[in-house]
């Protein structure tokens, strides 16, 4: 009894804050999937009934992720311009994703967006604002910048192996299983370009991203005001 009260006088004492930094941690090591009122109870070291006192719901910790997810994309601070605020904000967007694997899906589907959140947006909106694009361009280009981002980084933390000899042992297991007539601009990609020394998938991300820049200064740029 007495070592029940001594480990309960030195634990932090339950708020949101720690519920929410205590499920970022469980979502890191186990997937969201991992992430219950039963389990962050049990990691903060009380009754299921009691986080109740503290948060509403499973929904206020999942969107109180999301935001402290956002408030570690650091915002630029000194930059060249709009495409190198943007490119910028996407690097970092990305860099924080990584980290937190299970993120990228779920910013999608939260309903109730936080303030870390929304000064993301805010700032990815005001860069290109201010580098002369109107409200209509903004839109479409904060929409095409940060698709873009998001969705490659879905595919980046969830691809299938995690090295060049996995990744060799894969494809090479795919192509012998399919004659290399039926697929030659396929096999000559993999052969030429995924299976030379020194591949990353992650290394795609900056040239789409300069794709998708040049895009949105060609059709969008002469929308500017």
């Amino acid at each position: 009894m007495g070592r029940r009260t001594e480990e309960a006088a030195t634990r932090a004492p339950v708020n949101r804050g720690l519920a929410v930094e205590r499920a970022v941690a469980v979502a890191d090591g186990e997937g969201i999937e991992a992430v219950t009122m039963r389990r962050l109870a049990r990691e903060l070291g009380v009754e299921a009934a009691s986080l109740y006192h503290h948060v509403s719901g499973k929904d206020e910790i999942l969107d109180g992720l999301v935001d402290l997810v956002s408030a570690e994309i650091e915002l630029p601070t000194r930059t060249d311009g709009w495409r190198s605020a943007i490119r910028q904000r996407a690097h970092h967007t990305r860099a924080v994703l990584r980290r937190h694997p299970w993120a990228v899906a779920l910013m999608a589907s939260r309903t109730m967006p936080g303030p870390a959140t929304l000064r993301l947006l805010e700032a990815g909106i005001r860069y290109l604002r201010e580098g002369g694009f109107t409200v209509e361009a903004a839109a479409h280009a904060i929409s095409t910048v940060d698709s873009y981002v998001h969705g490659f980084v879905l595919q980046e933390v969830n691809l299938p192996f995690r090295d060049e000899s996995e990744l060799t042992a894969m494809t090479g297991a795919i192509m012998d299983q399919f004659p290399r007539t039926d697929f030659p601009y396929l096999f000559e990609l993999t052969v030429e370009h995924v299976l030379q020394p020194g591949y990353s998938y992650g290394n795609e991300f900056d040239v789409g991203l300069e794709v998708v820049l040049d895009g949105v200064d060609a059709r969008l740029g002469s929308a500017r005001t």
